[in-house]
C-alpha cells in the first residue's frame, strides 16, 4: 500500500541531507541531470550521499529523461566524474521509447533531434523518413539547444499537426541545467505541438511506466517487491521528479538549486520555497537545496 503523499495545503520538509530518511528508505528513485551532474561535471556531494546509502543496504535506481538508451547514458555519467558505485540500476526514457518503436516494428520515422541521438534506434526495425513519408515522430530534442526554441521549429510542428502525426517525446523535460544554463528539452518540444492540436505521447517522467519498471528493477536487485512506503523519489523538476512521484504515491525530495532556483528566489529560497510551492500543483514532501548526506 502507498503511503499519503504531500497535498497542496502541506509544508514541504526542509532537509539539511538525506542521512534522517535513509533508514526508513529502502529504494531511493534517483534523477540523473541536476542531481548527480549538471552536464559538465558530476556534483560530489550528491554523489556521496548515494555510495553512504547503498552502503547502509538502500537501493538507488537512476531514472533519467534522457532520450538515449540507458547503455549510452552510463558512460556519459562516468564521463562528467560520477563514479560508477551510486547506482544499482538505470532506467531512461529512451529505454522506454525503444518499447514504444518496436510496438510499432516497420514503420518509417521522422526524427526531430540532434544526430547524436541516433543510437536511440540501434537495432530496431524503423527507417528513418522526412516529415511527408513518416508514419508517427520521435523527438529527442533540438538540433541546436543552445541557439534554437520551439519557435524555430513552428513550421515543420504545423504540418504534422495537419497530417496527424503522433509525436513520441523522448525526454519530457522542458529545460535541463547544463553548467550555469538552462537548456531547452523536447517536452518543449511536445507542449508547443500540443496546443496546435497535436497528440504527444511522453515516455518518461512523470508518467507512471517508468515508475513501474524502476521497481522491477530493484526487484531484482532486492530479491523482493518494495514497500511503497519505503520508496523515495529524489530530483530537481516539480513537472517531471514531484509530479510523477505524486501519482505514483511515492514520496517526494525536490531539490531547489538548480531549475527552480529562480523561482524560489535564490539568495532568499529559505523564505521563498514555501510561498511559491504553494502555488503549484505537484507537492513534494521533503526540499533541500542539493542532495547531500
Amino acid at each position: 500500500m502507498s503511503q499519503p503523499v504531500a497535498s497542496r495545503g502541506d509544508q514541504p520538509e526542509l532537509l539539511s541531507g538525506f542521512a534522517g530518511l535513509a533508514a526508513s528508505t529502502d529504494v531511493l528513485i534517483c534523477d540523473v541531470w541536476g542531481v548527480v551532474h549538471n552536464g559538465h561535471r558530476a556534483h560530489p556531494a550528491a554523489c556521496s550521499a548515494l555510495q553512504r546509502f547503498r552502503a547502509s543496504g538502500g537501493t538507488v535506481v537512476m531514472v533519467s529523461n534522457s532520450p538515449r538508451p540507458s547503455i549510452d547514458v552510463i558512460p556519459q555519467m562516468m564521463g562528467f566524474g560520477v563514479p560508477h558505485d551510486v547506482f544499482d540500476a538505470i532506467v531512461t526514457s529512451g529505454d522506454v521509447t525503444r518499447g514504444l518503436i518496436t510496438e510499432r516494428a516497420g514503420q518509417k520515422v521522422l526524427h526531430l533531434g540532434p544526430s547524436r541521438d541516433h543510437t536511440l534506434f540501434k537495432g530496431l526495425d524503423m527507417t528513418l523518413a522526412g516529415l511527408d513519408d513518416a508514419a508517427y515522430c520521435i523527438c529527442t530534442g533540438f538540433t541546436d539547444d543552445e541557439r534554437e526554441t520551439p519557435a524555430d521549429y513552428a513550421a515543420t510542428l504545423a504540418r504534422m499537426a495537419e497530417r496527424g502525426i503522433m509525436m513520441i517525446c523522448a525526454n519530457p523535460d522542458l529545460i535541463v541545467e547544463r553548467g550555469d544554463r538552462l537548456i531547452p528539452c523536447a517536452g518543449a518540444m511536445a507542449l508547443a505541438y500540443e496546443k496546435l492540436g497535436g497528440e504527444a505521447i511522453y515516455a518518461g517522467k512523470p508518467h507512471r511506466p517508468v515508475y513501474e519498471r524502476a521497481l522491477a528493477l530493484a526487484e531484482g536487485v532486492r530479491g523482493a517487491w518494495a514497500d511503497l512506503a519505503r520508496v523515495r523519489a529524489v530530483g530537481d523538476a516539480l513537472r517531471t521528479d514531484v509530479a510523477g512521484a505524486n501519482a505514483f504515491g511515492i514520496e517526494a525530495i525536490l531539490l531547489l538549486e538548480g531549475i527552480h532556483w529562480a523561482d524560489v528566489g535564490s539568495e532568499d529560497w529559505r523564505r521563498g520555497f514555501g510561498p511559491w510551492l504553494a502555488t503549484q500543483e505537484a507537492r513534494p514532501r521533503y526540499v533541500m537545496p542539493r542532495l547531500s548526506w
